[in-house]
This record gives structure tokens, sequence and C-alpha cells, in this order.
């Protein structure tokens, strides 16, 4: 093919598919878990996270909330340690995750949560502050940093949660066609670096740039904008949903203000293409990272629950990459996060 043919700046093709690999042994540890926090029953599950990490869990509540009613909800830990729902209870289950194992909102939470014996899963490294301290730990940093490592391994423990639940019936084939989706994401990659390579040296220099997205991918949109180039490539941007854009947003586009319009595939997408046809008809610069331009091994019937990879994969990962080569700054170097205490 000739996507082989491309070279991938800033990324290790063997040691991801490698760390694809690893996160898919842990399947069975993962299922058995879903089975133990069945068998002890629950009656609602918190997804909690803090910047990228609480962005990178909106989809897993935006699926379960379309599959389920079982209450399934997504909360900043900082807001966690502020509010103390009232939902939160011994019948809960709070799922975290912290790649440095030592975010310090999410470590405040950790320990009152245990100390309130309220069950906690995290997917963190072991030798990590948080791996020391949760009751269970689902280690899958591997060794190149994707955040695909971790979004499989908590969509097999959420979606085995539904499944066991009642509410997802075919996880156990879903769960099998992961095997295959670092592969894809592999050569969804090698199919966007060209593209990710022409976008970055156009927009890198803009005054700010405005970012579009809904639906199960506007944690992904957020993430790449907010995260990505805001803090890691001092980038100014003004994400906003598609929804939104037309109460505001819309009066901001001029010349010279790129317009990223992040296009889904579920009933949000005539919202997305909507501010695609008005960048359209006014003239405006605009890129559109459209899903469904990128194949998936999975089943139709399960691409909903794996398009926020994709985009993972061409914005958090390709385009960051390229936004560094241009700008010339170092995307793990910060003036102030983490640098001092605040």
């Amino acid at each position: 093919m000739e996507t082989e043919k491309v070279e991938l700046i800033n990324f290790n093709p063997e040691a991801y598919l490698k760390d694809g690999e690893m996160v898919y042994s842990k399947r069975s540890e993962i299922e058995e878990l879903a089975d133990k926090l069945t068998q002890e029953g629950y009656k609602n599950i918190y997804l909690m996270g803090i910047g990228g990490t609480e962005f990178e869990l909106y989809q897993f509540a935006y699926a379960a909330n379309r599959m389920s009613d079982l209450p399934v909800k997504v909360i900043n830990a900082a807001d966690l340690n502020a509010v103390h729902p009232r939902d939160l209870t011994k019948d809960t289950i709070v799922i975290t995750a912290s790649d440095s194992g030592n975010t310090p909102e999410i470590i405040e939470a950790a320990q009152w949560l245990i100390k309130d014996n309220i069950r906690l899963i995290a997917f963190t490294k072991k030798s990590g502050e948080l791996g020391g301290m949760a009751p269970t730990v689902i280690e899958v940093n591997g060794s190149t940093g994707s955040g695909q490592n971790y979004y499989m391994a908590e969509a097999m423990l959420i979606y085995s949660l539904l499944y066991k639940h009642g509410d997802f019936p075919d996880y156990p084939q879903f769960a099998d066609q992961l095997k295959n989706v670092f592969k894809d994401l592999l050569d969804i990659r090698k199919k966007f670096e060209p593209k990710a390579d022409e976008i970055a040296h156009k927009c890198y220099k803009a005054p700010y740039t405005i970012f579009t997205g809904s639906g199960a991918l506007w944690g992904e949109t957020e993430l790449f904008a907010e995260c990505l180039l805001e803090e890691m490539q001092w980038v100014r941007t003004r994400p906003i949903t598609s929804a939104k854009f037309f109460h505001g947003t819309l009066e901001l586009v001029e010349k010279g203000v790129p317009v990223f319009i992040v296009e889904g595939e579920d009933e949000f997408r005539k919202q997305d293409v909507r501010v695609q046809r008005f960048c359209e008809k006014i003239g405006a610069e605009h890129y559109v990272i459209d899903t469904k331009e990128y194949s998936l091994s999975v089943d139709d019937k399960f691409r909903h629950l794996v398009i926020p990879w994709i985009v993972n994969s061409l914005l958090t990962d390709r385009l960051t990459n390229h936004y560094q080569v241009y700008t010339k700054h170092n995307k793990n170097y910060r003036r102030y996060y983490r640098q001092f205490e605040y």
C-alpha cells in the first residue's frame, strides 16, 4: 500500500503497535474487574478527570448515555473536590486516569474517595502516587505515550460494565474487533500525514484559531485546542460546540482566522456540516476533519465508539507534531504548568 511509504515524524510505528498488543492483553483482567464490580452492585458511574483526561472521558459518557439508562457522568476533579456531589456514594464507581500519576486535583479527590470507601479504579502507572493509593490500578502507559492506550482499556471496562448491565449485548464482538484497531489507526495516521504538514504550515502563525465539534467528538476538539495548542504550543484558540458557534463566535470569523470543523458521524453531524456550509458561503478559511474519510476494520455498528480515537490520532498526535516543527516550540516545554505552586 502507498501509505506504507509515508514516514511519520516523531512517531515509532513498531512501538505503537506493541502498545496496542499490550493493552489488548489486559482484556481478561479488565473484564474480570467488570464482573467483580457487577457482582458487588452499584447505582452510578463517575468518570473523573481534569484537563486532557476530562476531555478524553467525554466520549464514554456520551456513548453510555446513548446505550443505557445507567447514570454515567464526567466530572472535573477540581469540581468534584469542591462540590462532593450528593449522588456520589458507596454505591458509586469512580473511574479515573492519570498518565503522570501525580495530578494534584486527582490525588486530592482520590484521598477522600478512598477514605469514604468509594470504589476507585485508576488507569495509571503503579509506581506513581495515584498508583500507590488507588485500591484498583490498571497500568497501560506503554512506551509511546499514546492516548489510545487509555481509550482502549477504558472502553473495555466501561462497555463491559454496560454489557453486564444488559445494555450492550454486542460487546464481546466489539471487544474482539478491537484487536486490529491500532493497525487501523496507524494507517489513518499515514493517510493524514501530508495533510497535517500542509495545515500546520498554513495555520501556525494565525493570531487565533476557531475549533468546532460536537457529540462524540467534542471532547477531542477541546483536547486538541486547549491542551495541545494552547498549553503545549502557546497557540491561541477558541473551541466552541458546533451549535453554539452560531450564537456569538460566527461574528469572529474574518480574514486570517482559520476555522477547524471536526465532523462526526452521529446525530450531531448536521450541526458540524452547518458550520462548514456557513464558512463556504462567506468564503472563510476553514479545514474540515471528517472521520468519514477514514476506514476502520470494526463493523459499522461500532464505528461511533471508535471515531474519537481517529480524531485523537489525526489532531492530538499528527497535527500537534507538525505544528511543533513550524512554531519551533518543543511541546514538552511549559512556562507555568507544573513549574511552581499556584
